[in-house]
């Protein structure tokens, strides 16, 4: 299991090997506000308006496209989920948790938390 600071670090790679569903339970608790579901880890995201939620929205896909690492979006006007899973391997892999991290950073360094 690798912590929050080390996926950061890492870059992903074009050969990824899916985890075992222990490895990715670990994984998980490193990364707490993500489940595992329907095949993919998952995250919903919320924010105060519809230009935050795209902001948002397209810092994480330069980040996706400069990894060649995409993930499914589902966008409303004040929220965003987020699906990674590596299509390639047929499950999760460390590709997944490593993008998953640089969109809890993109999300951390927005302008404002959104109200509740």
């Amino acid at each position: 299991m690798r912590s929050r600071e080390a996926l950061l670090a890492s870059q992903c790679r074009p050969r990824a090997v899916a985890l075992p569903a222990s490895e990715v339970a670990a994984q998980l608790s490193v990364l707490s506000d993500w489940k595992f579901e329907r095949g993919a880890i998952a995250r919903s995201f919320r924010f105060r308006d519809y230009y935050e939620t795209i902001a948002f929205v397209n810092a994480l896909a330069w980040v996706a496209h400069a990894a060649d690492h995409h993930p499914d979006l589902a966008v409303g006007y004040d929220r965003c989920e987020v699906r990674f899973s590596t299509h390639s391997v047929g499950g999760i892999s460390d590709n997944d948790f490593i993008c998953a991290a640089e969109a809890d950073a993109i999300y951390a360094r927005r302008a404002a938390p959104p109200s509740p």
